[in-house]
């Protein structure tokens, strides 16, 4: 098990490494770590070698100019300048934010952008000032929209947070199809088989393979098939790759760059600038005195968490697991797979920062 903190301190040194500044590497980290903490896995430091490999391959400027290139009172759209998108989004919600300060409501549409880990943390800035967050992203095409062979969507994840008074705030975060990409990294680094519904092949079929979408496959929309509702998972992530590419300017479709997943990452030539993002900022009080709307969140939040539920299962609220597991975590420490070890240990080596296989 891995203390948050060391796992931190490590990333830090690795993004300051690739010339990160001091401040911007200690955000980066702060996100990606929370990724861990709140149980996915799959977003958190086990991307690491990735951002680095997007520094290598000449797509990551690690010290970018992020600026507003177009705005109204309530909206804008941010050039990220080819920066982590660990930054540029929570730096782009701070633009939302201020706008909603002014207005009620601010709305930022992102270009030039990388990978930002996860939505669920640029969304939860908000509730700090008493505000409904927005985050979504485009992603690269991994997705086969329904009935489709061709691989068009990314897996285009929705986040919502919304404030409560005593109770814990509601915190949606979900990709728009069946699972993210990322589970089936940690499937492939475990060597197992994914669930049926997950994929399909090269032809269409469905299929347990790990690693269908290296050989020709696509994920499937959330819904998996027509007949279980995938036309909605496909109009979902429609709906963020137009809001977050078509919206700002980014690549959108098949168009947006790879991450450092799916056996490739050459970036082919796109419509746009990098990978786009979509943040907004909702003022409570913009609709309704703000201590009267969360009094009413809390009543809203037990009323489905005490609902009755099914035998030895229980109702939860959206945000529950993840906040329960980082407070598991934040003591106890976060456990690493092998491979994400051998991973951070050979990073170690090349920039000189010794990574402690144990602790």
């Amino acid at each position: 098990m891995y203390q948050s903190e060391y796992l931190k301190h490590f990333t830090e040194q690795v993004f300051t490494a690739i010339g990160c500044s001091q401040e911007e590497a200690t955000l980066a980290a702060t996100v990606l770590i929370s990724a861990d903490l709140r149980g996915v896995d799959s977003h958190g430091i086990a991307r690491l070698a990735g951002y680095v490999r997007l520094y290598d391959n000449g797509r990551l400027n690690p010290a970018p100019q992020i600026k507003v290139v177009y705005e109204t009172p309530s909206t804008a759209v941010v050039d990220g300048d080819r920066g982590l998108g660990l930054v540029v989004a929570p730096k782009a919600m701070e633009v939302a934010m201020e706008k909603a300060d002014k207005v009620g409501s601010g709305w930022v549409s992102v270009r030039n952008s990388n990978h930002f880990g996860i939505a669920g943390y640029h969304a939860m800035l908000a509730l700090e000032k008493d505000m409904i967050g927005w985050t979504m992203t485009n992603a690269a095409p991994l997705v086969v929209p329904t009935f489709s062979l061709d691989k068009l969507l990314g897996t285009n994840p929705i986040a919502v947070a919304v404030p409560a008074m005593q109770e814990p705030p509601f915190v949606a975060d979900f990709a728009s199809t069946a699972v993210a990409y990322g589970k089936f990294e940690i499937l492939q680094r475990k060597g197992l088989p994914a669930p049926i519904g997950w994929a399909q092949d090269a032809e269409g079929n469905p299929t347990t393979d790990s690693n269908a979408v290296k050989s020709g496959g696509g994920l499937l929309p959330l819904g998996t098939d027509r007949e279980h509702g995938s036309h909605k998972g496909y109009g979902l992530g429609a709906i963020v790759d137009i809001f977050s590419g078509v919206l700002s300017g980014a690549n959108f479709g098949p168009w947006v760059p790879p991450f450092a997943t799916a056996g490739f990452m050459t970036a082919g030539q796109g419509v746009g600038l990098g990978t786009g993002h979509f943040v907004g900022a909702m003022r409570v009080d913009g609709f309704r005195p703000a201590d009267e709307f969360k009094t009413d969140m809390d009543k809203w939040i037990r009323a489905f968490r005490g609902a009755r539920a099914v035998e030895g299962k229980q109702v939860i609220i959206p945000g529950d697991p993840e906040r329960e597991l980082e407070a598991i975590r934040s003591v106890e420490g976060i456990g690493l797979l092998e491979p994400v070890v051998r991973s951070l240990s050979e990073l170690g080596k090349r920039f000189g920062i010794p990574f402690e296989e144990q602790l």
